[in-house]
């Protein structure tokens, strides 16, 4: 649901409303479909050209009110539900149309097939962090930066950009350090993908944050910022509209991380034994390496000197700012170890 098109505000009608003024509103706004609420603003039920049709089949006509052909218990969504559940709602039950309603029941948006399935554009940037050196990948890395190592037909890189673009990305700015230079080779400014590409080029390794603090201008918005060795599913998009929905000034994408104990543990107080629990199951939640940054974030950050991305939380934190996580379930592989290059090899770029 794009919030910048409001077409579905014209889409609604008082449940006064008789069958012409429905059927004239179906054809002005061409979404196939009428949200009908009552005085209050609240969804009372939808109609469809399906539902009019089977109205006059039964002999009403064009005076009679269109509570006589509502449907009153259509599919509707929370206005935080993802992109990705809405399109299976759809799938499965074969609609093309789900109204947004709040707690009250309020409509505060629509979601159409033709619009969710094509990816929303979006201006903000991307910073990739590309400038490590890879040392626990070599002798891969010895000639190569690691976010340039290929695997499947193209570089990490390319697929970390790919899959931005496929989610309405299109201006990336790389920090590069270690033969920074096959990057800007490889990819230029970025037009032969259709795409922006600007550099961030450190003169030393500065963290996983620290090259941020060599922006030459603050972006105007809330920007992505993604470790270049992190292979993953997630939609971007969503990651910056979850972001902006809890007014945030850094979020952190995690995983959940599961480790179960080899042995049985024994619970003690003393010298007495006051339980069992049989090979626990540990669970954290892991950095992802993906994140979203408000601008004024970068006040924390002085040029040229290192920090990494947590310490970049613990300064906003310690100044009142708001962080957040955004839990993911997506695939995601960090390309960190010989084993985790094994697995990307093995899987082409599919995280």
């Amino acid at each position: 649901m794009n919030s910048k098109d409001q077409i579905w505000r014209r889409a609604l009608l008082p449940h006064t409303a008789t069958i012409q003024e429905a059927i004239r509103n179906l054809d002005q706004t061409a979404i196939k479909i009428v949200l009908v609420v009552d005085n209050a603003g609240k969804l009372e039920g939808t109609i469809s050209d399906g539902d009019i049709r089977r109205g006059l089949l039964r002999g009403l006509n064009m005076g009679s009110p269109i509570t006589t052909v509502i449907h009153r218990n259509p599919f509707v969504v929370p206005p935080d539900m993802t992109r990705e559940t809405i399109m299976q709602l759809m799938v499965a039950n074969k609609i093309q149309q789900i109204p947004a309603v709040d707690e009250q029941r309020q409509v505060v948006g629509l979601h159409m097939w033709d619009q969710i399935t094509t990816p929303q554009v979006r201006s903000n940037i991307m910073v990739i962090m590309a400038g490590g050196k890879g040392t626990r990948l070599r002798p891969h890395t010895e000639h190569c930066p690691k976010p340039m190592l290929p695997v499947g037909d193209k570089p990490m890189l390319e697929h970390i950009i790919n899959r931005a673009m496929a989610n309405g990305f299109s201006h990336f700015m790389l920090a590069i350090h270690y033969l920074g230079h096959m990057v800007e080779d490889y990819f230029g400014d970025g037009s032969k993908m259709n795409a922006r590409i600007e550099y961030i080029r450190e003169q030393a390794p500065l963290g996983t944050a620290g090259a941020l603090g060599l922006l030459a201008r603050r972006p105007e918005a809330p920007f992505l910022v993604t470790n270049g060795d992190v292979l993953t599913d997630i939609n971007y998009g969503e990651l910056l509209d979850f972001h902006i929905r809890n007014q945030a000034a850094a979020t952190m994408a995690v995983r959940i991380h599961e480790w179960q104990h080899p042995f049985g543990v024994v619970q003690t107080q003393g010298v007495d034994i006051i339980g069992f629990e049989e090979k626990p199951v540990a669970r954290t939640h892991i950095n992802a390496g993906v994140y979203v940054l408000a601008p004024e974030s970068l006040n924390a950050l002085a040029p040229n000197e290192r920090c990494d991305m947590p310490t970049l939380f613990e300064y906003l934190q310690a100044d009142g700012r708001r962080t957040v996580v955004y839990p993911m379930h997506e695939p995601w592989l960090d390309v960190g170890r010989p084993s985790d290059y094994e697995t990307a090899q093995r899987t082409g770029g599919a995280a």
